[in-house]
């Protein structure tokens, strides 16, 4: 997957922002100020970071070598994927897909009502 389409489809998703909070270079995605997803713009290839289910993070690297612990976030909550180390471009969503839905259950009933996620 290529950084536009990783872009695009995390754009795609209700309540999602864009933005650069920790340099001009760090992208971050954000649904309602909580962030699910964040990778270098230059330096695509080296791992976007993705939230995670714990006992699925650690399932996840054990069975694919393009998953490493989260890079400089928490190694319980984060995995960093290679995403232009051969995954599937469905398996990159589905990955992309638990994160927002992991990051927005942790949102107030009425926001999830307004992301139509209740």
């Amino acid at each position: 997957m290529h950084i536009e389409k990783f872009r695009d489809y995390c754009l795609a998703k209700p309540g999602t922002t864009e933005e650069t909070p920790f340099d001009e270079d760090t992208l971050v995605f954000k649904v309602y100020g909580k962030m699910f997803a964040l990778c270098s713009i230059s330096e695509f290839g080296s791992g976007i970071n993705l939230k995670c289910d714990p006992e699925q993070a650690v399932e996840l690297r054990e069975k694919y070598a393009q998953v490493k612990p989260g890079y400089h976030m928490s190694k319980v909550h984060w995995n960093t994927v290679l995403p232009e180390a051969g995954l599937p471009d469905d398996l990159l969503k589905k990955w992309i897909d638990d994160s927002y839905l992991l990051v927005a259950a942790k949102l107030t009933k009425a926001q999830r009502k307004e992301l139509d996620l209740d």
